[in-house]
Formats: C-alpha cells, structure tokens, sequence
C-alpha cells in the first residue's frame, strides 16, 4: 500500500500536539495541598518576637494556700502517705479522706495535706502543735480493755493478714509483767506493756533509732502495748518490714517492724496484750522487734513509758 509521506507527517505532528495537550492538562490540574498557609477557619499563630519564649502559668499545687498553718503538712520528697500518718499520728486513711485524694500513692512533692480533722476547733489545733492533747479516741471501734484468751496455733510464714474472729481467736495471753507504770500526768494516762519478752538489744536513740529493738527467735508473740485501733498494717514503709501501726488515741501510736506474720487488718480493735504479728527480720539483718511510741507523732523514750523489768 502506498502512503503519501505528507500524510505521515502530518499524522505524526498531529499525535504530538494531542501528548503535549493532555500533558499540559494533567499538571494544570494537579491537587496541591500548601499545609504551611493557613486557611480561613484556621486559628492564626500568636505573634511572638525572635528569642522571646511565652511562660505557661504554673498551677499551684493543691493546698498551697494552708502552707506553714497549724495541723497541716507539706509533703516531702520521699514522702508517702502511710509515713506522713506515722510522723503526724494519724491513720492514712483518716488523711487521704479529709484531703479528697482519690488515690492514696499519687501525692507531690510541696501538695499541703490536713493532718488534723476538719472539725478540730482552732483551739485544738494550737494544742496540737504544742503537744497537749487530752481528748479520748471517740472511735466505737477501741473495745474496752479485758482478760483476753488464747492464742491458736501461729499462722504459716508468709500467709496473708487473718482478721480475728469474735471470739478473740488470734489473742494471746501477754507474759507476766510487774504492774504498768502509769505514764505521764497529762498524756491520757495510758499505761503501756512490753511487746515482747525478749532481751533489749538497742535502746532509743532520737537521731539513730527511734524506738526500741527486742531480740527474739522467728514466730515469737508480738503483743499489742495498749488496747488501740489498727491503722496500718503491711510492708509500705520502707525499713520497717512488715509493719503494725496502733492509734491508742488522740495522743499516742505505737509501731511494730520486722515481722513474719501480720495477725490483724486495718481497722480492727486490739486489746492490750493481743497477739498482733509473729517477729521476724523482714528488712533487718536479724529476727527481732522494732517497737516505737509516737506521742502526737513524734518518737519519744520508751523508757518513759514502759513498766521496768
């Protein structure tokens, strides 16, 4: 077949014009996104000068407002709940709800915590600071004190924290003692016994050792010192080991570290002479009891208060 070479040609040019058009087309109509450049709902940039950086506020930290003020404390660093409630003479628990924390571990370093009731009257609260409080536990939950009875088998090492039953099943008979001393006109007279009947093996010390520590074999009785309420009772405290917190009242705690086993639960009522734990060495280079009282928190010489043996 014969083709006219101005034909091709002009087939050829036309093919050209028509991939130069659709070219031109496609790049003509290209989507181009520019996300530097705002559009007209975008909120615009705040106008700032080079080098200059804008602050955020700070928000102050709960509490901040009642800082230095009587029956509050600020927090710390290293600082938890349970040992606030131990240095102040109060239950966490007691803190945590006059505080509105909904979560007991999640307190900051410079938050200021209530360390006394809402309720205490401003005259309390200055009685306080100065140590001079007088006024009984009004809890239902100190029972009076009377002759409790024995003691069951002791507990397996590591078993979980039994609550007693009615009957007073986990109680024992405290050793025999001479007569409690009474303790100091003023403190709500509470006549203290010893917790443990072995030897004294380091006495108190304000700066060193804040209590007493008594020699012991593992599984030994640990009693209670006076009829009081439970507020603490785990191992949260770092160098205390398992440990046993009493509130006797609205002066006096009392402390108990390093046991095996932990025979009571928070909130329970104790008698005086009430197996409470069975010693140990959790957190101590050997068995014994770390025992401390706290008068409005504050470690004091059980010597004061202990009858002498």
């Amino acid at each position: 077949m014969f083709v006219s070479r101005g034909l091709v040609v002009g087939f050829t040019v036309a093919m050209a014009g028509l991939v130069l058009s659709g070219c031109g087309t496609r790049m003509n109509k290209a989507p181009v996104e520019d996300r530097g450049t705002s559009s007209s709902t975008s909120a615009p940039a705040p106008a700032t000068q080079p080098g200059v950086v804008v602050a955020t506020p700070i928000k102050p930290l709960p509490g901040a407002e009642n800082a230095g003020k009587p029956g509050y404390y600020t927090v710390k660093p290293g600082d938890t709940l349970i040992r606030i409630g131990l240095e102040s003479g109060q239950s966490w628990k007691d803190i945590a709800r006059w505080n509105n924390l909904e979560n007991a571990n999640l307190i900051e370093v410079g938050q200021v915590l209530r360390v006394l009731p809402p309720s205490a009257a401003p005259a309390a609260v200055a009685a306080s600071e100065n140590g001079v409080v007088t006024r009984p536990v009004t809890s239902s939950s100190v029972a009076p004190a009377s002759t409790p009875a024995a003691a069951p088998a002791s507990a397996a090492s590591g078993a979980k924290p039994a609550a007693p039953a009615a009957s007073g099943t986990v109680v024992a008979v405290a050793p025999a003692t001479p007569a409690p001393a009474a303790a100091p006109a003023g403190e709500d007279e509470l006549a203290f016994i010893w917790p443990a009947s072995g030897s004294l093996i380091a006495g108190f010390d304000e700066a060193r050792n804040k209590g007493f520590d008594i020699a012991g074999k593992a599984g030994d009785p640990v009693l209670a010192a006076a009829d009081g309420r439970v507020v603490y009772a785990g191992a949260g405290l770092r160098g205390y080991g398992n440990l046993i917190i009493l509130k006797h009242n609205n002066t006096f705690l009392t402390a108990y570290a390093h046991n095996q086993t932990l025979l009571v639960k928070e909130d329970q009522a104790v008698r005086k002479g009430q197996k409470i734990a069975e010693m140990g060495n959790t957190d101590a280079d050997r068995v014994k009891l770390h025992f401390e009282i706290r008068r409005q928190g504050k470690p004091v010489d059980p010597t004061r208060y202990l009858p002498s043996r």
